[in-house]
């Protein structure tokens, strides 16, 4: 087996973690550690193979599955923000409204009947957060503030 193939699998071994323990506090070392790679080889090799830093990936799964609790109607912002493992309500709210186009509170009380009909795994397609924000935000690789363990 080739190293790219086996770095690879490495890789998406840790991607799966982010899918599975989203809302856990994961932070570059940690990942780095199941990736069997150093946090800076892991953050460089992640953005290569797929397209994003491990913050922004970890984020999008967030906001993701935050819009499924915000349409689910009987949680609060705040709620639906420590459930998805963010720990500052207003950096959930920035990067939501970044993702989404709009706030969590608009999109909590928005219409979401047509969703209804749809089979699970295509409104994850359907729903899933793109960024809408005409300034892209520096993705730091550092684990502070701005990281997959405090995410902003």
């Amino acid at each position: 087996m080739s190293a790219d193939i086996d770095e690879l699998r490495r890789l998406r071994r840790a991607r799966d973690q982010m899918d599975r323990e989203y809302a856990e506090p994961l932070d570059v070392p940690a990942l780095a550690r199941t990736a069997l790679m150093s946090p800076a080889h892991f953050s460089r090799r992640f953005r290569e193979a797929y397209s994003e830093t491990p913050y922004s990936y970890l984020m999008t799964r967030r906001i993701e599955r935050a819009k499924a609790l915000l349409r689910r109607g009987d949680l609060s912002v705040t709620d639906v923000c420590f459930a998805v493992g963010c720990s500052s309500l207003g950096s959930f709210s920035a990067r939501f409204t970044e993702l989404v186009g709009e706030t969590p509170s608009a999109y909590r009380a928005g219409d979401h009947d047509d969703l209804r009909a749809v089979p699970a795994c295509q409104t994850m397609v359907l729903t899933r957060p793109r960024r809408h924000s005409t300034h892209p935000r520096a993705e730091e690789s550092s684990f502070g503030e701005a990281s997959v363990a405090a995410p902003a």
